[in-house]
């Protein structure tokens, strides 16, 4: 039965030592929270992927999976890469710490375990938990292809579920590794963005184009991620736009997208396969339709139809 998640914010603890799992579980039920428990690292990933806690206490040392083990394979999973992660652990040599870090780790505690230490550090990681993932389901919402990409390691830490779909469209993506021409184009816009141009077109074919906004370029954002908005441009879905906003024939619609897109007759006439008088006669029809007497007054009238639709492409 999934859980309620509209009354208290929930917290996974991991641990194989029942006192510790009693401590942790009276303080942190007593401060409000929801509480689950794992005693290994095969249950707490079964705990995690089902109930999708907002922050895992998470020990370090445990028979079996580790915590380290178990951080990595969270970390690996789009589904629970995002919950935060705090380290319990007795062991305070450097290279602990440095593990538990790599591991994916937001911070740690020492044991034994300090009850209020614990709240407080909790708290601090719930409350940009909760901005995260407000954040996300405002995307979610608005239908925005946003996705963030880590710059340490390409790898695409969170994706809209519209971002997923364009980036499996266009590209193979493995184990959420951003696709290399994805990394290319973030390293090209940063030097457009410096050169104060436009950044390229990140994909094109015949029918469509990829285009991507990187936010911010001039300096990594949250937790060294970089923040990109994905938009697709599908000419089949301008053209039918076109045809029902101003009742014009598909090859009149034709028309009109490229000379939207500043073509010349002789040039519409090769990518529609026909000549530039036939291209002029579609032409007329669409002045006559659109009530204009230029190219540029028909052009406009059709980038603002394209303009409003594409809300609704990305």
């Amino acid at each position: 039965m999934p859980l309620d998640r509209a009354n208290a914010d929930i917290v996974l603890i991991v641990d194989d030592v029942p006192e510790n799992l009693s401590l942790l579980h009276d303080a942190l039920d007593t401060a409000g929270y929801t509480v689950l428990v794992a005693t290994n690292g095969e249950s707490a990933l079964q705990r995690a992927g089902h109930s999708r806690p907002d922050v895992m206490l998470l020990d370090a040392v445990m028979p079996g999976m580790d915590g380290f083990e178990v951080a990595r394979r969270m970390k690996a999973d789009f589904a629970t890469q995002h919950i935060p992660i705090i380290f319990m652990t007795g062991l305070t040599e450097t290279e602990h710490v440095v593990a538990a870090f790599a591991a994916g780790g937001a911070d740690y505690v020492t044991k034994p375990i300090k009850p209020q230490e614990v709240l407080a550090r909790i708290a601090a990681h719930m409350q940009n938990a909760r901005q995260m993932k407000q954040a996300r389901s405002a995307l979610d919402a608005f239908g925005q292809a946003t996705v963030a990409v880590r710059a340490a390691d390409g790898r695409l830490v969170w994706q809209t579920p519209l971002a997923r779909k364009l980036l499996r469209d266009y590209f193979t993506v493995e184990h959420d590794q951003a696709p290399p021409r994805l990394l290319g184009w973030i390293a090209e816009a940063q030097k457009a963005a410096a050169e104060n141009r436009e950044p390229p077109v990140l994909v094109a074919d015949e029918t469509r184009r990829l285009l991507a906004t990187l936010h911010d370029p001039s300096h990594l954002g949250h937790e060294g991620e970089w923040l990109l908005v994905l938009r697709e441009e599908n000419h089949a879905v301008v053209i039918e736009a076109l045809i029902a906003a101003f009742r014009l024939t598909t090859r009149e619609a034709e028309v009109l997208y490229w000379v939207s897109k500043g073509k010349i007759n002789k040039d519409i006439g090769e990518i529609l396969g026909t000549s530039p008088r036939t291209v002029n006669k579609h032409l007329e029809h669409v002045f006559e339709k659109l009530g204009v007497e230029t190219r540029t007054a028909a052009a406009n009238l059709a980038m603002s139809k394209v303009a409003a639709i594409r809300p609704a492409e990305s």
